[in-house]
């Protein structure tokens, strides 16, 4: 199946130019990349009888931007002509690998995570594309080192449905010392709303019966991040907000 697809390449009228992009790319990485060709690359392999520059601009022109290409429904990549659905289910992977290789990496890494701004630079790529709210529970040692990104909840744009039970889970299957919340706000401002708060103090509350300390609660909106801890807003031992 190998031989066949190389033979087929290098049958294709465009084979030279896709050789120059490939060696390119593994010299140089992809940072130089325009952003049609970072696209043409990526439909090398699901379109390789196609020619992909101009697949690659026709989905920037439908969709304005290289973020919103990847970020797009399947259904509105695979209209695109020349695309189809085998190459709209491969653009819309990248994201989720993505997100699931970063996971994996922050996870191995151990990162320590005393400071937000070391909590934010896990936090924001994972949450990177994502259209739907997500709640992650950062489940760290006694040295605030990470143990392990708990995804717990997924929901639409306006909601996120968020168990203490299930955070409590997570925190006892982990050996969790102390943990940092973190949700997304995917068509906001990185600022808590008053449900935000409420549900922060609730869950300080819950921590707290488990002897797991609370160090904080990131809010993230595109590159943007918020810090309960950085601004004062953690709950206090007796429920009370620091101001």
């Amino acid at each position: 199946m190998a031989d066949d697809n190389k033979k087929a390449d290098k049958s294709h009228p465009h084979h030279g130019h896709r050789e120059r992009l490939r060696k390119r790319f593994l010299l140089e990485g992809l940072d130089g990349f325009e952003d049609h060709q970072a696209l043409e690359l990526a439909l090398f392999t699901a379109l390789p009888r196609r020619d992909t520059n101009v697949i690659a601009h026709a989905l920037l022109k439908r969709f304005g931007s290289f973020a919103a290409v990847l970020d797009a429904d399947p259904g509105d990549l695979a209209s695109v002509e020349g695309m189809g659905q085998g190459a709209a289910a491969f653009l819309s992977l990248i994201p989720a690998l993505t997100r699931r290789y970063l996971h994996d990496k922050a996870t191995h890494d151990k990162a320590r995570l005393d400071q937000p701004e070391a909590a934010a630079k896990i936090l924001v790529p994972m949450m990177a594309g994502r259209t739907e709210e997500v709640f992650y529970v950062l489940c760290l040692d006694t040295q605030n080192r990470l143990l392990f990104p708990a995804l717990i909840s997924e929901g639409t744009v306006k909601q996120t449905a968020v168990h203490p039970r299930q955070v409590v889970e997570e925190v006892v299957r982990h050996r969790a010392a102390s943990v940092i919340l973190s949700h997304n706000h995917p068509s906001g401002a990185a600022k808590p709303s008053k449900d935000d708060i409420s549900l922060t103090a609730r869950l300080h509350r819950v921590l707290e019966g488990i002897e797991v300390r609370l160090l904080d609660h990131v809010i993230v909106a595109g590159e943007s991040s918020y810090s309960f801890a950085q601004n004062g807003m953690l709950p206090r031992a007796d429920g009370l907000r620091r101001l």
